[in-house]
């Protein structure tokens, strides 16, 4: 009689280390300059979540402060957050010149320090998606608002043009091992599954934001240069294996790009997601 065998299971991500990782990729280059541009989805957002004036807002993985400055512009009280400090030092910049008082906490999505049911409101904008256990930042959100209080979300979705760039990046350069899309938080099914015994009600809006840049190469050398994920994927590669992911980076801008003059004109479409927690 032979002897049984156990299944082999799956090793359990280390997160700890690819958190340190992903830190240091967003904190290489300089997304301050990519996030700027992104500005109209955070006022998009706080429209549709349509809060009165003091409501307690937490912007997680804020980024440079996109979303953040929105809410503050319409009164909130915001706790701006991010693990990446110098992000929040830009978003405290522009807090600053636009005379808009914000708190700014360096805070882990996956463990942030705050009580429960601390805030009106719980937001985030093409940031909380990035998280490497996805399951503890959504109950991490959702542990942090207030009964009756409301998550709003901006993530980019698995069939647009971020989802396919991540995907060409992905070919090239591998994500860690057991780390799923992040644009699993763009598809209306994972957030059913994943926020549905929290939240009552689930409202998801398709909208799109357009990328303009002086041509396809413009875009490519922007990237490049400030966008961690590209910008540490291209240190990675030698030279031969540069050019290949420039090439199939060029195409996938190819395929979304509506521009006929030579500039580049590209629709990405995201989920605007709005929650109310039960």
């Amino acid at each position: 009689m032979s002897a049984m065998t156990s299944p082999v299971l799956p090793a359990t991500p280390d997160y700890a280390a690819i958190k340190a990782r992903q830190n240091a990729t967003w904190a290489s280059g300089d997304y301050a300059r990519i996030g700027t541009t992104l500005q109209f989805v955070g006022e998009s957002l706080a429209e549709a979540m349509d809060l009165p004036p003091d409501a307690r807002v937490l912007d997680v993985a804020a980024g440079n402060g996109n979303a953040t400055l929105a809410f503050a512009r319409r009164g909130a009280r915001v706790t701006s957050t991010d693990y990446v400090g110098t992000l929040l030092d830009r978003g405290r910049a522009r807090a600053d010149a636009e005379g808009v008082d914000v708190t700014f906490k360096v805070a882990d999505a996956e463990a942030l320090p705050f009580p429960d049911a601390s805030f009106d409101a719980v937001a985030s904008t093409f940031g909380v998606m990035f998280t490497p256990d996805q399951s503890q930042a959504a109950a991490e959100m959702v542990r942090v608002c207030r009964p009756g209080g409301r998550i709003g979300l901006a993530n980019w979705t698995p069939d647009g043009f971020i989802g396919h760039l991540s995907k060409t990046i992905g070919r090239h350069v591998p994500p860690p091992a057991g780390v799923k899309s992040p644009a699993l938080w763009g598809d209306k099914a994972w957030l059913q599954e994943t926020f549905g015994r929290s939240a009552r009600g689930l409202a998801l809006a398709e909208r799109a934001f357009v990328f303009r840049y002086r041509s396809p190469a413009h875009f490519l050398d922007v990237f490049r240069t400030y966008y961690g994920p590209m910008h540490k994927a291209f240190l990675a590669l030698d030279p031969t294996s540069q050019q290949a992911l420039e090439r199939d980076l060029l195409d996938t801008v190819a395929l979304f790009d509506t521009a006929r003059d030579g500039t580049m004109r590209v629709p990405s479409t995201y989920a605007e997601v709005i929650l109310t927690k039960g």
